[in-house]
């Protein structure tokens, strides 16, 4: 068993002993998400130097957490889904056009 089977047996366990599937549909999982990638950005809310480490550690925890648990909720293996995202965006941003640059894929 790798560390992300690990993670997400964990996390199953975790909810399993609370009860709380019954409230992680995808669109909560999605809305969920979407308020702790809040919280992590409110972390850097007035200094993008100046943020305490642990707390972007938390919510970047939580994130993560959700994540997990919609991708368990879809039925969709984690591993798979991140490198096809990556292989479509190697071919947008190829390396000879987009070094060092942060210009969207359609203006380089």
């Amino acid at each position: 068993m790798d560390k992300l089977d690990e993670l997400t047996n964990n996390i199953d366990k975790f909810v399993k002993e609370r009860d709380w599937d019954q409230f992680h549909s995808p669109c909560n999982l999605a809305k969920s998400i979407s308020i702790e990638a809040n919280e992590l950005l409110e972390c850097f809310q007035w200094s993008d130097k100046d943020y305490d480490l642990n707390s972007v550690k938390e919510e970047l925890a939580d994130v993560i957490n959700y994540c997990i648990q919609m991708a368990t909720k879809l039925n969709v293996d984690i591993y798979e889904i991140v490198m096809d995202k990556l292989k479509k965006t190697e071919k947008k941003y190829p390396v000879e056009k987009a070094k060092g640059k942060s210009t969207k894929y359609d203006k380089l």
